[in-house]
C-alpha cells in the first residue's frame, strides 16, 4: 500500500477524520472505523517522513564529506 501512498492525501484524509470524529454526530461504529483508519494513515505518514528524513541525512552526508 505503501507505494501508491500519498502523502498530501493522507493529511487532508485525516482532517476530514478529525472534523468527522470532533463533531460528535458519527455513529460509535463509525466512530471507531475512522478512529482506526486515522491510526493507520498515521503510521503511514510517520513512516513515510522517517524514510523522508532518512533520505536528507544521506544526501547532507553524502555532500558534506
Amino acid at each position: 500500500m505503501m507505494e501508491n501512498f500519498n502523502f498530501e492525501e493522507a493529511i487532508k484524509r485525516l482532517e476530514v477524520i478529525n472534523q468527522k470524529l470532533a463533531s460528535g454526530e458519527e455513529s460509535l461504529d463509525n466512530s471507531m472505523t475512522l478512529f482506526e483508519e486515522g491510526l493507520k494513515l498515521i503510521q503511514m505518514c510517520n513512516t513515510k517522513l522517517e524514510g523522508f528524513e532518512s533520505s536528507i541525512n544521506e544526501l547532507v552526508d553524502k555532500y558534506q564529506g
